[in-house]
């Protein structure tokens, strides 16, 4: 069995987790979330616990299996607690600032790049040279994070580019090294 899989799921209070044919709807503080996972993979919503079983042991269903589990515990986390994403921008003159909800990032092109969230998600600015996204749903979350990034990747030599939070580059020798 998986490991992941085969854990219970433990609803806090004010959540509520309602499954229709195998679509799964989370309700929280935060707000709510809705997916529809494969029929095969059984959820059930018992008291104030959801497990995930699976019908065999086929490569399929194992890989479901877990999958399925990890995803609806971070719908719970996220309509509970939320997600957030940190990202610094590291280079002379690499700034970040905020329009109304569009983020305007200067990061050494010729013109500012601007990077409008869609509906659900947030980003602060909370300085000039630190970007945070928030939301409910960690994959979007996750995803506006990463094209945020991919404006202006970390580059190996000097280590200029915008990277997550706590990101390590390695870094190269330049042509001078020997």
């Amino acid at each position: 069995m998986s490991r992941i899989g085969k854990k219970p799921i433990e609803i806090p209070s004010g959540v509520t987790v309602t499954v229709n044919n195998n679509s799964v709807t989370v309700k929280g503080p935060k707000g709510e979330l809705t997916r529809s996972f494969n029929p095969d993979i059984e959820i059930k919503v018992e008291e104030n616990v959801i497990t995930v079983s699976r019908p065999t042991d086929e490569k399929e269903h194992r890989a479901l299996h877990g999958t399925t589990r990890a995803i609806i515990a971070n719908m719970i986390e996220g309509v509970s607690k939320g997600f957030e994403r940190s990202l610094e921008l590291i280079g002379v003159g690499y700034r970040a600032q905020k329009q109304g909800k569009k983020l305007v990032l200067n990061v050494g092109y010729s013109h500012p790049v601007e990077i409008e969230p869609e509906e659900g998600l947030e980003i602060e600015v909370p300085a000039n040279t630190k970007v945070v996204v928030k939301g409910i749903d960690k994959e979007r979350v996750g995803a506006l994070a990463a094209n945020i990034r991919q404006v202006r990747p970390p580059e190996p030599y000097k280590g200029k580019g915008i990277r997550y939070e706590g990101e390590y580059v390695r870094r190269k020798e330049g042509k001078t090294g020997k």
